[in-house]
C-alpha cells in the first residue's frame, strides 16, 4: 500500500503479505543455482587463471558457441540478481521514512507493490531460465565425456615395431602398479588406458594414444644460455655449502685459506682465454659420501685424524666451479637432492616430474648409486651428465657390466657403463678417465726465500696421522736407521695417552691443524711414507713445502689381484709405490723411492737426502691456476649425451666413416695426414701418434715411454686392419671382438682382432699374446691433461 505524508512524499507500507519469506525464497535459488552450478561443473572450472570470475567455464570444455553464450548471459543475469537482493534488503531495512527516500533515490518514486512482485517473478523466471540452460549444459557435457570416457575404458595395446617392449610393460603393469605409489602419484589407476598414458608420456615404452593431447612431447623449454665470469669472491659459496657437519667446517676452513690463491690465479687465467668462450652451465654437486644414508664414516674422523683427502679435493672442485662463473647447488643429504632433481613420491621407481634442469652434475660412487635409487628411468636418460669423482680410477673392463660379468672382473664399484672420461681421478693415473686433481699451497718468492734458510737439516716428519698406520710390520729397523741420522716427528692423533705404536724416540706434536702442519713441513728436510695410504695429498704439499719425499718401493707391485686394499675397486692398476704419481711425474730429487727391507739401500738414501739441496716444487696441474684451466677445458669441450659410435666398425681395410688418411713417420708411428679434414672432436687429432705396444705392455706404458699419453678418444679412429698393417703387422685373418685389449695383433700367428664394442676401448690391460695398437698424444708441460694445442 502507498501513503502520502505530510510533506507530500511517498511512502511504501508493509504489504499485507511480506516481502521477507519471498525475498529469501528468490535468494536460496540463487544460491543453489551458483552451487549447482560449481560443484556440477566443478572439473570444468580452471583452476589456474586465477584471475577469471569465479562463474567463468573453461570454454574449451564446453566447446560450441552458444554454450559459451549462453554462460556469459547466466553469469550477467546471476550479477543482476545479486545487485536487486541488494536493493531489496536495503528497503525492508530502513525505516518507512527512510524506505522513501531509498525508493527515491534508486529511482522507485512510483514503484506499486504490483510492479515490485512482477519484478521479482521476472527474476525467478530467469533463474528457471537459466537452470534449463544449465540442464542442457550439463546433458552435452556428459554426452561428451561418456564418449571420451569409452575410448578410454575400450585402450587396446599398440603393435607398433618402434615400441617393441610396450605390450611386456603393460603386463608387468597389470601386476605391479600398486608396488610403488610414484604411478598413482602419475595418475595410473589400474586401467589399461592409465597404463598406456603412463607408458607412453610419463616412460616412453608405448606410442602415444590418439586422442591424447601430443604437444607435451614436442614442447622443450629452452633455457637462455648466459656466458659465465669469473667470480671475485667465495663468500658466497661457503653459504651454498651449509653447515652442521664437521667435513663441511673442514672444507670451509680450506676454501678460506686459500680464498686470495685462487682468486689471483682466476685473474691469470681469465687473461690468457679471454677469447675462449664460456657457458655458464647449471651444475648439481652432490656429495653421497657425507650423506647420513651413506654412513658419513669421515665426518666423525676429521678431528680424529682420518683421510681428508676426498675432502680436500671436494672442497677444490667447489671452488672451481664457483670461480669460472657456473650456477651451482650443492647437497649433502639424499632428501635436497630429490627436491633439486624433482623425484616424484614413492620408492624410486618413476622418472622425475620435470626435465632435469642441470646441465653437469658432479658426484661420487655413494652419491650415483643414490640417484640411480630415487631417479627411476632418468637415470639412464641422464646418467651421461654425470661426472664422477673418483680417486683410484675405473678401467673399462670393470664399467662396462656385461664384458665384466662374462670375464670376471669382480668389482663392488663398477659396472655403471658410463662413458669412462665421465670418472675423474685425483691423480692421472688412469688415462682411460679424465684427470680431476685438486690444488697445494704455493709458494710466493719471500715465502720461498724463507724456506730456504729456516730448513732443518736433519728434521724428518712421518707420513701417518693414524696410530693404525705405524703398526707396518718391520718398522722398527728402518726407523732406527732413521733415527740414527735424523730427529724424528709425527703427527698422531691421540686423546689422553701417547699411542703405544709411535715408538719413544719420536716427537709426537700430536694432529695438527692444516697451518700447522704447513709450517712444519717448511722447517722439515724429508717427509717419509710407510706405504700407506695410497696416493694422498700431503706427499705433494711436502714436495711444494721444500721437503724430500722418502717412500717404500713395492715388489711385487700392490694391485687388486694380490693386496686386500685394493680388492674390490674397479682397476687392475699396478701400485709400484705409495705415491706412484710422485715416483714417476716428479722423481729425484725430490722424491726418492727404495726398498725399505735393503737396509743399505734404505741408509744409502737418507745420507743422499742430508747431502742434497732441494727448493720448493709444485707441478703446475696442481697449481690453483692449472686446476681452473683443466676444469674449464673440461666443462667447455667434454661432451658424452651426443656421442655417437658407428656401427659395425669397418674392418678389412673397408672405407668407412672413420677411416682416416694416416701418415707413416720414420716406419715407427702414424700421425695425422695434414691433408685430411680434420674431424670435429676434442682433443684435437693432430695431436695424434698411433704407436704399436711391445708385447705384454698397455698402451698406457707405451705412451708414456714416449713421452706422450694415451688417448682413448682416439681409438675410434684408428680402429682399423689397415693401420696396424701400416705399422708392419701381417693380418692373415681379421676379426671385430669385444675386448679391452683391442685393436691388438698376435704376431705369432698372424691374426689381427679390432674392437667391437666402443666402451671397451681401454689404454689399460695387456696380454703377453699381443701388441696393442696405441693412440698416443702430446701434452703441455705440467698440465698433463690437455694437449699442446688444447685450450
Amino acid at each position: 500500500m502507498l501513503s502520502v505524508n505530510s510533506d507530500g512524499k511517498v511512502l511504501v507500507r508493509r504489504c499485507f503479505l511480506t516481502l521477507r519469506p519471498f525475498r529469501i525464497f528468490v535468494l536460496g535459488i540463487g544460491f543453489f543455482t551458483l552451487c549447482f552450478l560449481m560443484t556440477s561443473l566443478g572439473g570444468q572450472f580452471s583452476a589456474k587463471r586465477l584471475a577469471d570470475s569465479p562463474f567463468t567455464i573453461r570454454t574449451e570444455v564446453l566447446g560450441a558457441g552458444e554454450s559459451r553464450g549462453a554462460l556469459r548471459r547466466m553469469n550477467e543475469i546471476l550479477e543482476t540478481l545479486v545487485r536487486r537482493m541488494d536493493i531489496l534488503a536495503r528497503l525492508e531495512n530502513a525505516s518507512e521514512y527512510r524506505r522513501g527516500e531509498e525508493a527515491e533515490h534508486y529511482g522507485l518514486d512510483g514503484l506499486q507493490s504490483v510492479g515490485l512482485m512482477e519484478k521479482i517473478q521476472a527474476i525467478a523466471q530467469n533463474v528457471s531460465d537459466i537452470a534449463v540452460k544449465v540442464d542442457q549444459i550439463l546433458r552435452n557435457s556428459l554426452l561428451r565425456s561418456k564418449i571420451v570416457e569409452g575410448q578410454r575404458d575400450l585402450c587396446d595395446i599398440p603393435r607398433d615395431p618402434r615400441f617393441p617392449d610396450c605390450s611386456g610393460k603393460v603386463e608387468w603393469m597389470r601386476s605391479r602398479w600398486t608396488s610403488d605409489p610414484c604411478y598413482a602419484f602419475y595418475g595410473v589407476d589400474g586401467t589399461e588406458c592409465s597404463f598406456l598414458v603412463y607408458l607412453s608420456e610419463v616412460e616412453w615404452f608405448c606410442p602415444v594414444l590418439p586422442w591424447r593431447n601430443q604437444s607435451f612431447s614436442s614442447y622443450s623449454k629452452q633455457r637462455p644460455r648466459k656466458q659465465a665470469a669469473f667470480r671475485t669472491e667465495l663468500s658466497s659459496l661457503l653459504d651454498l655449502m651449509g653447515t652442521g657437519k664437521e667435513s663441511l667446517i673442514f672444507m670451509k676452513k680450506r676454501l678460506r685459506r686459500l680464498e686470495t690463491q685462487w682468486l689471483v690465479a682466476a685473474r691469470r687465467l681469465e687473461n690468457k682465454i679471454l677469447e675462449t668462450p664460456k657457458e655458464q652451465k647449471q651444475i648439481l654437486v652432490h656429495i653421497g659420501f657425507l650423506t647420513e644414508e651413506s654412513g658419513d664414516v669421515f665426518s666423525p674422523r676429521v678431528l680424529k685424524g682420518g683421510p681428508l683427502g676426498e675432502m680436500v679435493q671436494w672442497a677444490d672442485i667447489l671452488a672451481a666451479l664457483y670461480i669460472l662463473g657456473h650456477n651451482l647447488k650443492i647437497t649433502v643429504a639424499v632428501k635436497d637432492l630429490q627436491s633439486y632433481l624433482g623425484v616424484p613420491p614413492g620408492r624410486g621407481n618413476c622418472p622425475l616430474t620435470d626435465p632435469l634442469p642441470f646441465d653437469l652434475i658432479y658426484t661420487d660412487y655413494h652419491g650415483m648409486q643414490q640417484m640411480k635409487q630415487h631417479m627411476g628411468l632418468s637415470f639412464r636418460k641422464y646418467r651421461c651428465r654425470l661426472r664422477v669423482v673418483d680417486t683410484f680410477g675405473t678401467e673399462p673392463a670393470y664399467n662396462h657390466e656385461e664384458y665384466a660379468t662374462l670375464h670376471g672382473y669382480r668389482t663392488n664399484w663398477g659396472y655403471w657403463n658410463l662413458h669412462p672420461k665421465q670418472f675423474m681421478t685425483m691423480f692421472p693415473h688412469t688415462p682411460d678417465n679424465s684427470f680431476m686433481g685438486f690444488v697445494t699451497d704455493e709458494l710466493n718468492d719471500t715465502e720461498r726465500r724463507q724456506v730456504a734458510q729456516n730448513k732443518v737439516r736433519n728434521m724428518a716428519v712421518v707420513y701417518g696421522k693414524e696410530a693404525a698406520m705405524w703398526k707396518l710390520q718391520g718398522k722398527e729397523k728402518f726407523l732406527s736407521v732413521l733415527h740414527k741420522h735424523m730427529e724424528i716427528h709425527g703427527t698422531v692423533y691421540f686423546e689422553t695417552q701417547r699411542p703405544p705404536e709411535v715408538p719413544a724416540f719420536v716427537k709426537n706434536h700430536g694432529l695438527l691443524p692444516q697451518q700447522d702442519l704447513q709450517q712444519l713441513l717448511k722447517k722439515a728436510k724429508l717427509f717419509i711414507g710407510f706405504g700407506f695410504p695410497y696416493e694422498g695429498p700431503a706427499p705433494l704439499e711436502a714436495v711444494a713445502n721444500g721437503c724430500v719425499f722418502l717412500q717404500p718401493l713395492f715388489n711385487p707391485p700392490h694391485s687388486s689381484l694380490n693386496h686386500e686394499f685394493f680388492r674390490g675397486k674397479p682397476t687392475s692398476r699396478e701400485v709400484s709405490s705409495q705415491h706412484p704419481y710422485m715416483e714417476m711425474a716428479i722423481g729425484k730429487p725430490q722424491v726418492l723411492t727404495v726398498d725399505y727391507n735393503n737396509t743399505l739401500e734404505f741408509e744409502a738414501a737418507i745420507k743422499a737426502i742430508l747431502r742434497s739441496k732441494v727448493e720448493p716444487y709444485l707441478p703446475y696441474e696442481y697449481t690453483s691456476e692449472g686446476m681452473l684451466q683443466r676444469l674449464h677445458a673440461y666443462i667447455q669441450h667434454q661432451e658424452f649425451c651426443s656421442l655417437t659410435f658407428p656401427s659395425p666398425y669397418p674392418i678389412n681395410g673397408s672405407q668407412g666413416l672413420h677411416t682416416p688418411s694416416m701418415l707413416l713417420v720414420n716406419h715407427t708411428h702414424l700421425v695425422w695426414h695434414p691433408n685430411t679434414p680434420l674431424p670435429h672432436i676434442w682433443p684435437p687429432v693432430t695431436s695424434m701418434q698411433v704407436w704399436l705396444s711391445e708385447e705384454g705392455e698397455s698402451c698406457t706404458n707405451a705412451c708414456w715411454e714416449r713421452n706422450l699419453v694415451c688417448e682413448p678418444s682416439f681409438f675410434v679412429f684408428i680402429n682399423q686392419q689397415r693401420l696396424l698393417e701400416q705399422l708392419g703387422a701381417v693380418c692373415e685373418s681379421t676379426e671385430s671382438v669385444m675386448s679391452h685389449l683391442y685393436p691388438a695383433v698376435s704376431l705369432s700367428v698372424g691374426e689381427c682382432y679390432l674392437q667391437r664394442e666402443p666402451l671397451l676401448f681401454s689404454c689399460s690391460g695387456h696380454s703377453n699374446k699381443f701388441r696393442r695398437l696405441c693412440p698416443c698424444r702430446d701434452y703441455q708441460p705440467g698440465q698433463v691433461a690437455l694437449c699442446q694445442e688444447c685450450s
